[in-house]
């Protein structure tokens, strides 16, 4: 009678246990692969499903929810040997279950190297200053080169954002140095400028006071070539005139020199008195 009672209980136990373990419920936003003596058999939509117990085991759960994969961040050389530090972020979707879980060891981790290793590829071909200003069109070339890839794997890639995209420590003390120097460099530019603008100015002052005083010298021969064409008409053959205006003149011109507070000593012609004498001979005689 008890062994009976035992042997119920033990059978009960198994039937119970053999329908816990081939009723399964999958929650909504994932898919469950099912293998039978290892080998894959089925997977299981959401909702309420059933296998064989003891010879179907659920071997791996699969998200198809949307998947955020962190892309760290990673020093990549561009074209002209510049050093920017990169990282990004990717949207990634399961469509394909069995290929997810056969295809790839660890599909987020393939994808997750797949995106850097492209990424260091496309910015490579970059000179510094494109590869800092051109995001999208670095995001388009990234997310079309993992795709065709994540297609074999099940996975499609929705989306790749570029975090952050900046010049490394050493690059930034380089650019800033970089700069300073540009802008010395502009500053003394502009002086020399202005020096040299100073420079050409003060030569076309000085030409344009050359050609007037030339003008003014000019001006003042003909004048005085003038003056001395009608002196020479109006006094004619007679030179007497034309003497005592002369020594009028001249007299005139000594006695101004005497008169100055800077001389100090007055020089008088030797023949002054006969240049006198003769002037007076020649005034008294009829």
């Amino acid at each position: 009678m008890i062994g009976t009672t035992v042997t119920s209980v033990v059978f009960l136990a198994f039937v119970v246990i053999t329908i816990a373990r081939g009723v399964r419920i999958v929650p909504q936003g994932e898919e469950w692969i099912v293998q039978r003596l290892g080998k894959y058999r089925v997977t299981l939509l959401p909702g309420l499903r059933f296998i064989i117990p003891y010879f179907d085991t659920v071997s791996y759960k699969v998200t198809t929810k949307d998947i955020i994969l962190d892309v760290q961040e990673q020093e990549v050389i561009t074209r002209d040997n510049a050093v920017i530090v990169v990282n990004a972020i990717a949207f990634i979707k399961v469509t394909d279950p069995v290929k997810a879980v056969y295809g790839v060891e660890d599909y987020s981790e393939a994808i997750r190297n797949m995106i850097m290793t492209t990424l260091r590829s496309i910015v490579g071909e970059m000179e510094l200053d494109h590869a800092l200003s051109q995001r999208d069109m670095i995001k388009a070339r990234l997310k079309a080169g993992v795709a065709d890839e994540a297609l074999d794997w099940g996975l499609t890639v929705k989306s790749v954002e570029i975090q952050d995209i900046k010049p490394s420590e050493s690059m930034q003390r380089a650019m800033e140095l970089q700069a300073a120097a540009e802008r010395e460099r502009k500053a003394m530019v502009t002086k020399a400028e202005g020096e040299k603008q100073s420079m050409i100015l003060s030569a076309e002052a000085r030409l344009e006071s050359a050609k007037r005083d030339a003008e003014a010298q000019i001006m003042l021969a003909d004048a005085s070539s003038q003056a001395i064409t009608k002196v020479t008409s109006a006094f004619g053959e007679n030179e007497l005139p034309m003497l005592y205006l002369l020594g009028e003149k001249y007299i005139t011109s000594m006695g101004k020199m005497a008169e100055s507070s800077n001389a100090k000593v007055v020089l008088l012609p030797a023949d002054l008195q006969n240049t006198l004498r003769g002037l007076f001979q020649k005034l008294q005689k009829p």
